[in-house]
């Protein structure tokens, strides 16, 4: 896979799903992928990275997502429960920002947070 942004990620995971081309996340989100990927020892998917404002507009994202400014993801861990994740995410970032989803967990770098959902 060409563009290996760190040790386990390329760029095209982070990609907008629409084709569009964005594809640039930010370094602190990058950082927490990284440890959750260490930490669990297992592949780390990203369902949802970048998102250009149609394509989140389109699959119903807030206004003012942080996908849209390169600095969340929506990740499924192979093997682990997200309740799990987001619960090592919470207690080893409490400045990320998180969302609780029954097939994934949402974490982002919002300077303005953490919110928790």
């Amino acid at each position: 896979m060409p563009n290996k942004i760190s040790t386990h990620f390329h760029r095209t995971e982070f990609a907008c799903n629409c084709g569009c081309g964005f594809d640039t996340v930010d370094v602190d989100t990058l950082d927490v992928l990284e440890a959750v990927r260490t930490h669990f020892g297992k592949p780390v998917v990203v369902n949802s990275g970048c998102r250009c404002p149609e394509y989140n507009a389109k699959v119903g994202g807030a206004p003012n997502s942080q996908h849209t400014l390169g600095r969340a993801a929506d990740i499924r861990v192979q093997g682990v429960e997200p309740d799990d994740v987001h619960d090592w995410l919470a207690a080893n970032f409490p400045t990320a920002s998180l969302g609780r989803y029954q097939t994934f967990t949402h974490v982002d770098t919002r300077t303005h947070g953490p919110a928790r959902w």
